[in-house]
C-alpha cells in the first residue's frame, strides 16, 4: 500500500486527495489545521485526515515521515518553508503552492537527498509550463509564447464580478506582485495588473487580460525572446483592483487605527474574501489559451491550445479546484509509479520536454474530464 499525505485540505487539496483515494493500492491522508476542513472531506470518502499546523517546519516532518509521497497545496506564503522540511525529509513531492521564492534554492538539497520535487504543478503554472515546454522541444526556434488563463464565476455580479476558485490570499497575492516577462531577449518587470487588453475568447466572449507573475520558471528554462502570461477577468477588474492597491487596501505593514495596530491586508480580507466565495452549486470556469510562434521545418508556425472547462455539477467540484489538482495529481502518480526519476527542483516544462510522459499527462487529464485542444497553422509571408 502507497502512502500518500496531501498537505492541505482546502478547494484543491480536498480534490486532489478525493480522486487519489480512488486508486486501489493507495492511502490517502490529508493533513490541516483546520478541523471543520477535515470534517468535510471524511464524509463518504475513504480519505484519512489529521489535525496538525503545518507552519511548523518540524511537524511538516513529522507528518511526511512515513509517506511514499507528499502533495502539497498550502498557500503560498508557507510554500517554501514546506518545500525545505518536505526534502529534508526526503520524500518525492508534488506541489501547486504559489510559492514568492526561488524554489531553486533548494535544488542541490532536493539531489543531494535524492528528492523529486515538481513545484508548479497546477494548471497555470503547471499545465502551461508543460505545453509551452514540449512546443519549445518540437519547434526548432521559438520566437513567441503567450498564456492568458482565468477562473471566473459564470454570472457577473457587481461590484467585482469575480469569485475566487482557490485561495483568495494567493489572488491577491497575484495582484501585489511584480509581473516578469521577456521582451526582445531581456526580463522587464512591471507591476502586477498593467497593461490591461480586451481579448475575444471563443466560446466564451470578450475577457479582460492584464499582466501577473505567471511565467515562473519559464524565464530559467525557455529560451524564447518573446513571452508573457497574463490573467483574465471580466473587464474592469484589473482597474478596480488597482485601485485598492494603490490606496494601500492590500498593505502588509501594520497601521494605528484608535489606538490599535492592523494590517490593512487583514482588513480587506475580512471585508472582500466572504464576497468572492463561490456559492454552493453556483457554476464557474477555467479558461486557457497559449499561443506559440517559432520556426519548424524551415516554416514559421503558430500553435494554439485552447483548455475551457466548466463547473462538474455532478461531482460538486470547481473547475479551477479540478483542472488544478488534476493536474497535479497526474504528476503525483507518475512519481509514485517511478515514472519519472529525475531529482531536484523540477519545474513541469521539464516534464512537458518528454514527449511521451507528456502525452500521458494529456491522455490521464482527457479520461478525468479535463480536455486540450490544439491547433496548427502555418504563417505566410506577405
Amino acid at each position: 500500500m502507497k502512502r500518500v499525505a496531501v498537505l492541505g485540505g482546502g478547494m484543491v487539496g480536498g480534490v486532489m486527495a478525493e480522486n487519489l483515494a480512488k486508486e486501489s493500492g493507495i492511502s490517502v491522508t490529508v493533513v490541516d489545521r483546520n478541523p471543520e476542513v477535515l470534517s468535510t472531506l471524511k464524509e463518504g470518502s475513504s480519505v484519512n485526515v489529521m489535525l496538525a499546523d503545518l507552519s511548523d517546519h518540524r511537524k511538516v516532518k513529522e507528518v511526511v515521515e512515513d509517506c511514499d509521497l507528499v502533495v502539497g497545496a498550502v498557500p503560498g506564503s508557507m510554500g517554501f518553508q514546506t518545500l525545505k522540511a518536505v526534502i529534508e525529509a526526503g520524500k518525492n513531492y508534488a506541489d501547486i503552492s504559489f510559492m514568492p521564492e526561488d524554489y531553486f534554492e533548494l535544488d542541490q538539497s532536493a539531489k543531494e537527498r535524492g528528492v523529486t520535487a515538481v513545484v508548479d504543478c497546477g494548471v497555470a503554472p503547471g499545465l502551461s509550463n508543460m505545453i509551452v515546454g514540449r512546443l519549445s522541444a518540437e519547434l526548432d526556434r521559438m520566437e513567441e509564447a503567450t498564456i492568458l488563463v482565468g477562473g471566473l464565476p459564470k454570472a457577473h455580479s457587481w461590484p467585482y464580478e469575480y469569485k475566487a476558485p482557490f485561495s483568495p490570499i494567493d489572488v491577491i497575492e497575484e495582484y501585489t506582485r511584480p509581473a516578469r516577462y521577456v521582451r526582445n531577449g531581456r526580463i522587464v518587470t512591471v507591476p502586477a495588473l498593467s497593461e490591461p487588453e480586451l481579448v475575444n475568447i471563443p466560446d466564451v466572449g470578450v475577457l479582460e487580460a492584464f499582466n501577473t507573475d505567471g511565467l515562473r520558471s519559464l524565464l530559467r528554462t525557455i529560451n524564447c525572446p518573446n513571452m508573457k502570461e497574463k490573467t483574465l477577468r471580466y473587464p474592469g477588474h484589473a482597474e478596480k483592483m488597482r485601485m485598492l492597491r494603490e490606496t494601500g487596501f492590500f498593505g502588509t505593514e501594520p497601521i494605528e487605527i484608535a489606538g490599535m495596530k492592523v494590517r490593512p491586508i487583514d482588513v480587506t480580507s475580512q471585508l472582500l474574501f466572504p464576497m468572492w466565495r463561490l456559492e454552493q452549486g453556483e457554476e464557474e470556469f477555467t479558461v486557457m489559451q497559449i499561443q506559440v510562434v517559432g520556426v519548424e521545418d524551415g516554416r514559421r508556425v503558430k500553435y494554439t491550445c485552447d483548455l475551457l472547462d466548466r463547473t462538474n455539477g455532478e461531482a460538486g467540484t470547481s473547475s479551477m479546484a479540478r483542472t488544478t489538482g488534476f493536474s497535479c495529481v497526474t504528476i503525483a502518480r507518475m512519481l509514485l509509479k517511478g515514472e519519472y526519476a529525475e531529482t531536484g527542483i523540477i519545474p513541469p516544462e521539464l516534464i512537458g520536454r518528454d514527449k511521451a510522459i507528456f502525452e500521458k499527462v494529456v491522455a490521464q487529464l482527457r479520461e478525468l474530464g479535463v480536455v486540450l485542444k490544439y491547433k496548427m497553422d502555418i504563417i505566410r509571408s506577405n
